[in-house]
């Protein structure tokens, strides 16, 4: 996964929320993910990553 200088990481919601787990859609809602193809810029902490690491499949992790 990939950070940028000011350790931030940006995260696109690339998939829709259709059918996954009721955990999964409040996990991208805590992202700040509403609609695909949404981008958020987020601090790069650990509560982040672990997001991140739960709905990996929703979404993609850009540089």
């Amino acid at each position: 996964m990939a950070t940028d200088n000011g350790n931030t990481v940006k995260v696109r919601l690339v998939k829709g929320l259709r059918g996954c787990q009721e955990r999964h859609r409040l996990s991208v809602r805590a992202l700040g993910l509403r609609k695909v193809n949404d981008v958020r810029e987020l601090k790069d902490s650990p509560s982040v990553r672990g997001l991140i690491n739960q709905v990996g499949y929703l979404i993609r992790v850009e540089e």
